[in-house]
C-alpha cells in the first residue's frame, strides 16, 4: 500500500459530542519496524484522523507523539480523536491507535489560527549541503533493516550506517518518498522525518533493538507548497545518551533550504 492510501482515511465516526473513531484498519508487513509498524506511518494515520476534525484555517504547531505499544501489521486497529478543547485561536485535540483493547500510539496536537502581531522572528537556519541526484541507501539487510525503509529515499551526507561502529551521532542528508505522493501535506512531513534511524545506532558494532519513546514536531509557517518529489534536507544531533536512552534535536529545511519543522525524541536503546 502507499503511503497516500494509508494516509487517506474513511470519515471517522462521531462516539460523542467531542470524540470520533476510524474502525477496521490495518497495515501490511511492508509497513514493519521490526515487530511493530513503522511509528512514522502509525503517527501520520493518527494525525490524518485527528485533522479531520479541525478546522483547515488552524494550522498544525506542534505534534507530540508516544509510541506505548506495537502496533500490530495485519491485525485490525481503530483511532480514537479526542477534543480536548477549541478555543478562539487554539485547539488541543488528542488522537489514540488502538489494537486488542490496548493504546498503541498516543498523539496529542496543538492547532492554531494565524494572527496579526508586532512580534516577528525569523528562522535563518540554513544547511550547506547540496541537493543529491539521487539516493544513497541504507542497504536491504535480511533481518536487520527494517522493512518500511523501501518507502523512503535516503541520502545520508554525513554519519554513519546503524550498528557499523561509527563515532559519528549525527545525521546529515536528505530524504523523500521512493514513490512521489500526489502531494507533501503535514502527515506525510510526519511520516517522513521518522524514516531516519536512531544516530546513536552507528555507535554500535552489532544489531540492537531500539524504538522511538517520545517525539515532538514543531511545525513552522508559512510552508511553500510541496511536489510529490522534492527533497527535503535532515540534520539530527545526539544531546546525550546514557542508561539505555538517547536524546536527538532535528531540523528539516524544504528544497527551498527553508525550515519548516523541529524534532526532538527520546530513543530506547536495547544494547
Amino acid at each position: 500500500m502507499t503511503v497516500d492510501e494509508l494516509l487517506t482515511l474513511p470519515q471517522a465516526e462521531q462516539v460523542t459530542d467531542a470524540q470520533w473513531r476510524v474502525n477496521d484498519l490495518v497495515l501490511p508487513k511492508s509497513w514493519t519496524q521490526g515487530r511493530t509498524i513503522f511509528g512514522g506511518i502509525s503517527a501520520g494515520m493518527v494525525y490524518s484522523a485527528i485533522r479531520q476534525q479541525v478546522d483547515e484555517d488552524r494550522l498544525l504547531r506542534s505534534l507530540t507523539t508516544n509510541f506505548i505499544g506495537p502496533l500490530l501489521p495485519e491485525v485490525s486497529f481503530s483511532i480514537t480523536v479526542t477534543l480536548l478543547r477549541q478555543g478562539k485561536n487554539v485547539t488541543q485535540i488528542t488522537g489514540e491507535a488502538i489494537q486488542n483493547g490496548k493504546v498503541c500510539v498516543f498523539c496529542q496536537a496543538c492547532f492554531g489560527q494565524v494572527r496579526q502581531s508586532k512580534i516577528k522572528v525569523s528562522n535563518t537556519d540554513t544547511h550547506q549541503m547540496p541537493l543529491p541526484e539521487k539516493a544513497r541507501f541504507i542497504p536491504q539487510i535480511p533481518k536487520v533493516t527494517p522493512k518500511f525503509l523501501q518507502h523512503f529515499d535516503l541520502c545520508i551526507q554525513s554519519g554513519g550506517i546503524p550498528f557499523t561502529g561509527k563515532k559519528d551521532t549525527h545525521y546529515h542528508g536528505f530524504m523523500r518518498f521512493t514513490k512521489p505522493p500526489a502531494a507533501i501535506t503535514d502527515a506525510h512531513v510526519i511520516t517522513m522525518i521518522d524514516a531516519w534511524p536512531p544516530a546513536i545506532l552507528q555507535l554500535l558494532r552489532w544489531p540492537a533493538p531500539a524504538s522511538t519513546v517520545s517525539w515532538n514536531l514543531e511545525f513552522i509557517y508559512p510552508h511553500r507548497v510541496f511536489e510529490g518529489t522534492d527533497w527535503f534536507a535532515y540534520q539530527a544531533h545526539t544531546r546525550q545518551a546514557a542508561d539505555g536512552y538517547g536524546h536527538t534535536e532535528a531540523t528539516i529545511w524544504d528544497k527551498n533550504n527553508e525550515v519548516i519543522a523541529l524534532s526532538r525524541q527520546t530513543v530506547a536503546v536495547f544494547d
